[in-house]
């Protein structure tokens, strides 16, 4: 009987190590996933999901399950792999996770086939229904907005408070002139 030594091939090595490159940060903050079923898309509708996702500056890379995990081991974060399991596309996305999110849950409403798994998000594994409620929240640009108005508030109510006490002043002695006129 003969033994069988397992070679590494090549090729398989570096489509791990391309993965490795896409997973891990190339900015300061590392990149969100957000796991998705797409068993069903045609070719064109992949292609639009692309589109949208590249506006907001995200991808969406179809890989093989066993290279991703391995990928994802060697990058010591949470374990995903029961989101690895059938045809899995990545959503892949440095900055507004949750405009990705809406964006791949608008887009089931025109493909029904395409299905949320899950995400990793920052050191967090969300499940389908956590990303759904995910894709709820305001996005960064939207809070930011809210705080500002929020701040700015007070300082509208002190500005039109010190507008209004010389506008009375002038109010009332011109009431005072039309008396003393009439």
């Amino acid at each position: 009987m003969a033994i069988v030594a397992k070679k590494e091939q090549e090729s398989k090595i570096k489509a791990i190590g391309e993965l490795k490159d896409i997973f891990s940060p190339a900015q300061e903050s590392a990149p969100d996933f957000i796991f998705a079923d797409y068993r069903g898309l045609t070719v064109e509708q992949i292609t639009a999901l692309r589109k949208q996702l590249r506006g907001k500056e995200a991808s969406f890379k179809v890989v093989k399950n066993n290279f991703a995990r391995l990928a994802f081991e060697a990058l010591k974060v949470p374990d995903v792999s029961n989101y690895l399991i059938g045809p899995t596309a990545i959503a892949i996305a440095s900055k507004d996770t949750n405009e990705v999110a809406k964006i791949l849950l608008d887009f089931i409403r025109e493909a029904p086939t395409l299905k949320v798994k899950g995400g990793l998000v920052g050191n967090t594994v969300y499940s389908d229904k956590q990303i759904d409620a995910f894709s709820r929240l305001p996005g960064k640009l939207e809070l930011i907005s809210m705080l500002m108005s929020v701040m700015n508030g007070p300082a509208r109510n002190l500005a039109a408070a010190l507008n209004d006490v010389p506008a009375r002043l002038v109010r009332t002695i011109k009431a005072i002139a039309d008396k003393k006129a009439g």
